[in-house]
């Protein structure tokens, strides 16, 4: 039941004279679900390589080099992707927002009601609507239309560089865990040691993704800790029948 937010806590209708911070909060609530969610990946894709490796060589600088060369690529895979994935929503959030800047100066009286249409039918009556329009718009009629139609903040729209960097952090911090745990751990205890350290992270990211997404945490915990211990399994079989032993 904690995973419900209580009734009213936001209806999601701006009143006269309220910040329009509705945007920035799921910004901030995006960054952080993509931080676990980067963590997330670098802990499976480092931990699989890591243990494939371990299971085909007892060799230090092997592993390491291994570990940290997957490390590297993975941040670096990451932060670009996540620019040129937060690139493309940037611009389409400026192009609608220019879209409605036009909207404004060419029929202001339509754009008008439509701003009252919308809080009507978000359960206002509609001479209450219409004079939360005329505030709103007469305060900052681009802000007003950007929240309540598109639900955007034209001060805090997202940024790519911020998406990237996150990424990147996060990636390397959750390759770090695995990378350390079968670097540090004697020979005979490489893998196991790993793979106890690796599901705990994933319980930790898995039950965070869940919070943050205000989903049931036990399924989307089990569905982490699964995802990576096959992960594991599977390349730590591969790297067993490969058995170079260097």
């Amino acid at each position: 039941m904690d995973d419900v937010a209580p009734p009213g806590a936001d209806s999601g209708i701006p009143h006269p004279g309220e910040p329009h911070d509705r945007e920035s909060t799921g910004s901030r609530l995006n960054r952080l679900r993509a931080g676990v969610l980067g963590a997330n990946d670098g802990i499976v894709s480092t931990a699989g390589v890591v243990v494939g490796v371990a299971a085909t060589s007892t060799s230090v600088p092997v592993i390491a080099t291994a570990g940290g060369a997957a490390l590297l690529a993975g941040a670096l895979s990451m932060a670009a992707g996540e620019y040129v994935s937060v690139s493309t929503q940037r611009d389409t959030e400026r192009a609608l927002l220019a879209t409605e800047r036009r909207e404004l100066a060419e029929m202001p009286d339509q754009e008008l009601d439509e701003l009252a249409g919308l809080y009507e039918a978000k359960g206002l009556t509609p001479d209450l609507a219409r004079e939360v329009a005329v505030q709103l718009t007469e305060r900052d009629a681009l802000a007003a239309h950007a929240d309540a139609e598109l639900h955007l903040d034209p001060d805090e729209l997202t940024s790519p560089w911020e998406a990237a960097g996150a990424s990147v952090a996060s990636f390397t911090v959750g390759g770090l865990l695995p990378l350390a745990a079968v670097l540090l751990a004697p020979t005979p205890w490489r893998v196991p040691v790993t793979f106890v350290a690796v599901v705990l992270a994933l319980v930790l990211t898995g039950w965070g993704s869940a919070r943050l997404g205000r989903a049931p945490t036990r399924r989307a915990t089990v569905r982490t800790v699964v995802g990576g211990a096959l992960a594991m399994a599977v390349t730590y079989g591969i790297g067993s029948l490969v058995d170079v032993n260097v």
